[in-house]
């Protein structure tokens, strides 16, 4: 018993000394850090506000919608402004600076998101037409927002970016990351995506921070929106470094399209596994060459592979 212990005490000694030399991996005496879990039930609070009966409270009637919504957004508002001020005093710890003006900052910091929620909802009605509009495998709304990974991703990213651009730190990465881990959808919540935005199955799909979308762009599972290099790191922090989509532009599953200055015009369409670091002219169809397919322990036969004009899963 006597070595357990003597052991047990070098090993808590070998732990802490491990948290001195690695400060940066530690959170010690430095304030309050949001809640991750308190950060998911926010997303779910939000989604019960923006699709009303399909998520949380069901049943609802007209009678009732009132009290339910204001009771929601109480709610809401206290769970959202705690870890608002969480992540605000943080941040400011962390920077060694005083934080006299948190709770105000964070409360008209939420009351400003809240007030964006009609909006949202707008947006995203745009989403769902755009996901039923876009796949003929959809048999109504009701099973888009219920069940589409893609909507979900880019629910919770809408609501991310509305928080990112209130410049506040660390939770629009734990929505999206939360997301990322549900979906395999990964979206940065500072990218800029219009209205009318489609993911078709949307494993694999990966849109950088500096990504610009406009309205009407369908991507499919496995895409990349990313930059072409990122060796230089933290300096290029705030430069542009992923590519832009203009309106009404497909790119299908396995394409990567590198780089910030990287335009891809007006109704292009980039064809699948295509790998691309220059602009695209509008109107413009990208494909890959046939690829050479090669069949053994059978008869020889030449064989001739051509590439739809349009394609879908």
């Amino acid at each position: 018993m006597a070595n357990d212990a003597t052991n047990l005490r070098s090993l808590v000694e070998a732990i802490i000394a491990s948290y001195q030399a690695s400060p940066q991996t530690r959170h010690i005496d430095a304030g309050h850090l949001p809640n991750r879990d308190a950060v998911i039930e926010v997303i779910k609070l939000i989604r019960e506000v923006l699709f009303p009966g399909y998520f949380g409270k069901q049943n609802l009637t007209a009678a009732t919608l009132d009290a339910h919504v204001a009771e929601s957004l109480t709610i809401l508002h206290d769970k959202l402004y705690q870890q608002v001020n969480n992540a605000i005093r943080h941040q400011a710890t962390r920077r060694g600076a005083d934080c006299p003006s948190c709770d105000t900052t964070a409360e008209a910091i939420v009351r400003e998101f809240l007030g964006t929620l009609p909006a949202l909802r707008a947006t995203l009605a745009t989403d769902v037409q755009a996901a039923f509009d876009g796949d003929p495998a959809a048999s109504d709304a009701d099973e888009i927002i219920f069940s589409y990974p893609g909507l979900f991703a880019i629910s919770v990213f809408r609501i991310a970016h509305e928080l990112h651009q209130a410049q506040v730190p660390l939770i629009p990465r734990i929505m999206t990351e939360y997301a990322h881990n549900l979906t395999g959808i990964d979206i940065h919540p500072g990218a800029t995506i219009g209205d009318f935005f489609f993911i078709d199955h949307g494993t694999g799909v990966v849109i950088g921070e500096t990504t610009t979308i406009g309205q009407h762009v369908k991507i499919y599972q496995g895409v990349t929106l990313g930059a072409l290099s990122t060796r230089g790191g933290q300096a290029l922090k705030g430069a542009k470094r992923h590519p832009t989509l203009e309106d009404d532009v497909t790119v299908y599953s396995g394409a990567s399209i590198l780089g910030g200055e990287t335009i891809i015009g007006t109704g292009a369409t980039i064809s699948g596994n295509v790998f691309l670091t220059q602009s695209v002219p509008a109107h413009t169809r990208v494909t890959m060459k046939n690829p050479e397919l090669q069949y053994r322990n059978r008869p020889p036969k030449e064989f001739k592979q051509d590439l739809p004009l349009d394609w879908q899963i």
